[in-house]
């Protein structure tokens, strides 16, 4: 009978939202129809949460009005009124996506998960949580602190939970585990028909998949259930802070080839950057490092540290305190941008990785060295080991989009450009597109060459910058099925036409 009623209840308001709609706009629609909590340009609520992007690009984007559902039910109410008008929109996690309009919009509705932060709940018994994906992994962490459990979930706390999870989500346990996606077991997922849809790889298996590296091309998430896994009390982990002589550079890069291609223990995790300022100011290797367990064994980070860190802050800690104290690296005050690309490494030719390792950072080093005069800017380089057995974990928890053979050994690439001033917009933009396309440029010529093997190299979503081609450098048959699943989702074209994201 409750079922019936919420069923006539929806009817009427969907009708009531095609009667207005030729009258009014979403917000105004919602304001008069709800009771949802919306905030509107010039007030506090709205101020504080366009601050709360990571670029400033995307905050000075203002929508309409911010529009911040609780519920899968006012989340079904949201998506009726995108049906009823026709203005763009766009919905947003935590606003670590510094592509503007991914998750910003200029003059319609944002929708914020923010308020989508349910309790987490732990069950320790099928060692799952049910998480929202307004929360932020530094939230996650501090939840199951103390729990003997953990997610695999970002490496910076502030990052947010939905963006990350539906984008792949590389994490500091993804050599034990797999990309983040391969540990969510359900999808609580409204439709753009206005319904809501429990996805797991039973019900619907098309579905599931595709949300797993599929972005926002789908559906709104409004909770995710989780595989966590044991973890001691504490780890342990930090950084470490190295000058940036050319025989460091040397000396590192060599380490993160080792690291990759002979991975030395799954139960670490580093990324490693070089980090440049205006004017060359500042200059430095910054190791961000990972181990599941109160300390690492011997050997395990030995070549990185044998080079002689200037600074560490390596400690035994818990990891919600690990993951609060990388957010040092989220830098706020400036627009930035983020762009990637996948290389891989040779096994049994270390001379060749090592070159290729070498002509990567050359490339970003020549490429930033025309940009050091931008106000504010601040350029890196990081690179991330995917090694053969993650994909293989990958594989063995039901796949992703991104379908990873486990014969390459890879690295993962994130560029990122951060200034302070509009007005070097183009210029970032054009060191960006340089700094990908130059690195894809040796890839090609090393295989040309016979010195690279020709491997599947897709992007990964996350550090994506929104000139590349996401869905184009997968698999063929894995990007068709996500068209299908799409186009079966949402016939009409409501995310593919109306919000941002990479697209199919």
């Amino acid at each position: 009978m409750a079922h019936h009623r919420r069923t006539v209840f929806f009817i009427c308001l969907i009708w009531a939202f095609l009667i207005h709609a030729v009258i009014s706009d979403v917000c105004s629609t919602l304001a008069n129809l709800t009771t949802i909590d919306m905030s509107y340009p010039l007030s506090l609520s709205y101020a504080t949460e366009q601050s709360t992007y990571w670029s400033t690009s995307c905050s000075l984007l203002k929508p309409s009005c911010i529009i911040l559902p609780q519920t899968t039910e006012e989340v079904i109410t949201v998506v009726s009124a995108l049906r009823a008008h026709k203005e763009p929109f766009a919905i947003k996690s935590g606003g670590h996506n510094p592509n503007n309009n991914f998750a910003s919009v200029d003059g319609g509705p944002l929708i914020s998960t923010k308020n989508l932060n349910r309790k987490i709940l732990l069950d320790p018994k099928s060692r799952t949580a049910r998480v929202g994906p307004g929360n932020r992994w530094d939230d996650v962490a501090k939840a199951l602190d103390g729990t003997g459990l953990s997610a695999v979930g970002g490496r910076i706390g502030d990052v947010g939970v939905g963006g990350f999870l539906l984008g792949g989500g590389l994490s500091f346990m993804s050599t034990e585990h797999g990309w983040a996606a391969n540990s969510v077991l359900e999808y609580e997922l409204v439709l753009a028909n206005a319904s809501a849809v429990t996805v797991t790889a039973d019900s619907h298996p098309d579905l599931f998949l595709s949300l797993k590296g599929g972005g926002n091309a789908l559906g709104i998430v409004t909770s995710f259930l989780l595989q966590v896994y044991p973890q001691e009390e504490k780890i342990w982990g930090g950084t470490y802070t190295f000058d940036a002589t050319p025989a460091t550079a040397t000396k590192l890069l060599a380490a993160v080839r080792d690291f990759t291609t002979d991975y030395p223990d799954p139960k670490a995790g580093i990324i490693l950057t070089r980090e440049t300022t205006a004017i060359g100011t500042v200059q430095i290797w910054i190791l961000f490092v990972y181990y599941n367990g109160r300390e690492p064994p011997a050997g395990v980070f030995d070549k990185f540290t044998a080079v002689g860190p200037l600074l560490s802050t390596c400690k035994t800690q818990s990891m919600a305190s690990l993951l609060t104290a990388n957010n040092f690296a989220n830098v706020k005050g400036n627009a930035f941008t983020i762009g990637t690309e996948t290389i891989p490494l040779p096994r049994g030719d270390e001379d060749a990785g090592l070159r290729l390792l070498e002509e990567v950072l050359d490339n970003w080093q020549n490429v930033t060295s025309g940009v050091l005069g931008v106000t504010g800017l601040i350029s890196s380089i990081a690179f991330q080991p995917i090694p053969r057995a993650m994909t293989q974990i990958a594989r063995a928890k039901g796949g992703d989009l991104y379908d990873l053979d486990d014969d390459t050994d890879r690295i993962v690439l994130e560029n990122n450009y951060a200034y302070t001033l509009p007005v070097d917009r183009n210029t970032i933009d054009s060191a960006m597109q340089r700094t990908y396309q130059g690195v894809r440029e040796l890839v090609e010529r090393g295989t040309q060459a016979g010195i690279l093997t020709e491997r599947y190299l897709p992007l990964f979503m996350n550090d994506g910058y929104y000139r590349q081609d996401y869905f184009g450098r997968l698999r063929p048959e894995m990007a068709q099925l996500a068209r299908r699943v799409r186009d079966g989702v949402d016939p009409e074209g409501l995310w593919k036409d109306r919000t941002g994201g990479f697209k199919l």
